[in-house]
């Protein structure tokens, strides 16, 4: 495994992190806590010492079957991230009961690195209604918390105002080889390492996009290359190949995923690519971004919808309608698996799901895109 050095301290971090976002769950939705259980201790194992988690990811599970993964002597060994949602609470008392009930979930008593969660403009302005980072600055004094950082999706503006407000200790954005001008983007890498602010990536397969059914067109692309490599080894490289990122998060749901990850990353040094390599990765970043309608990664803040859409999946089957040139094995796949109670049609335009999508999309807009195509 490659290792970073975390400035602050001189510790030294793995350039791949574990993220719980996309843990394996069973048939019910429900995680599956033993092989979950299993992955991370595989992962700490193999040398990565980063694990990431959060109050929202699968309903709060994410929380308490990571804090079961890293007992048995596996805590210490692993700097712990988890995150403030400012949205979820109410005021300031709400915001603090969150804080006590991740400590319970994870059944801990201290969190390495501790982030404000999906700051956005509107989300900033509630971190500082809330005295967030003062509540934050007690708990790091208690001994509670030990860095204090926040993860970002807005544009490269606002990025900027965060940045300069706070000596933050450490950022968190989504980069990969389609968002360079998206979000903070590649701006906001180097904006922030300017400034000593180490920066952990998220998405940097955009969720799984850039490996799966692979168009013709992207693979004839990656065919000119001299080395070949798997999808996700170009993606990932890519990200590595910049000094300024301090490890690369992935949210991996099978073992294969992540003794994939582990390869790649154990052989990932900063600026390895040639300009060849680089050149083909702007040409498959072109393709994609002219093939794919919604860049949406399947986080799933959208969710839960109040008409039980299940958002991800059908603007997922919308995207693959265009990238496979209306394959009927898409329409088949929209009604094996779209209920009929719970399809585009029911979508009411409440605009629920779009005040929390941190990639911006019109999703009703969607919704009835996708009614036309499918129903």
């Amino acid at each position: 495994m490659q290792y970073r050095t975390f400035p602050k301290t001189g510790e030294k971090v793995s350039l791949l992190g574990f993220g719980t976002m996309r843990f394996p769950t069973l048939e019910n939705g429900k995680i599956n806590e033993q092989e979950a259980i299993r992955m991370i201790r595989t992962a700490i194992d193999s040398g990565i010492n980063y694990v990431d988690t959060a109050y929202m990811y699968h309903n709060g599970e994410s929380e308490v079957v990571t804090g079961k993964a890293l007992k048995d002597g596996y805590r210490k060994k692993v700097l712990l991230a988890d995150k403030m949602p400012v949205w979820m609470a109410r005021d300031e008392k709400g915001m603090k009961q969150i804080f006590t009930n991740q400590l319970e979930r994870l059944d801990d008593q201290v969190i390495d690195m501790y982030l404000v969660h999906n700051i956005t403009k509107q989300i900033w302005k509630r971190v500082l209604q809330f005295n967030t980072l003062e509540f934050l600055e007690q708990k790091r004094a208690e001994g509670k918390i030990k860095h204090i950082g926040f993860s970002f999706h807005d544009d490269f503006e606002c990025f900027k105002e965060v940045v300069d407000a706070y000596p933050w200790d450490f950022c968190q954005i989504q980069l990969n080889y389609m968002d360079v001008n998206f979000q903070a983007g590649l701006e906001g890498l180097k904006y922030a390492a300017a400034r000593g602010i180490p920066v952990i990536i998220m998405e940097p397969l955009k969720g799984g996009k850039l490996t799966d059914l692979l168009p013709e067109s992207i693979e004839k692309y990656w065919a000119e290359a001299d080395v070949k490599r798997t999808p996700a080894e170009w993606a990932l490289r890519w990200v590595a190949d910049f000094p300024e990122v301090l490890t690369i998060l992935s949210g991996m749901t099978t073992m294969e995923q992540l003794q994939e990850n582990i390869r790649i990353l154990s052989q990932a040094e900063p600026n390895s690519l040639t300009e060849k390599e680089h050149k083909i990765i702007a040409k498959v970043s072109d393709e994609y971004n002219n093939l794919i309608k919604y860049s949406c990664t399947a986080c799933r803040y959208c969710m839960p919808c109040p008409q039980r859409i299940e958002i991800p999946a059908v603007i997922n089957l919308y995207n693959e309608w265009h990238l496979y040139n209306g394959n009927p094995k898409i329409k088949a796949d929209f009604n094996m698996w779209v209920s009929p109670k719970a399809r585009p049609s029911v979508c009411t335009s409440c605009n629920a799901c779009q005040s929390h999508c941190p990639q911006g999309l019109p999703v009703s807009e969607i919704m009835q895109k996708a009614k036309e195509i499918f129903e």
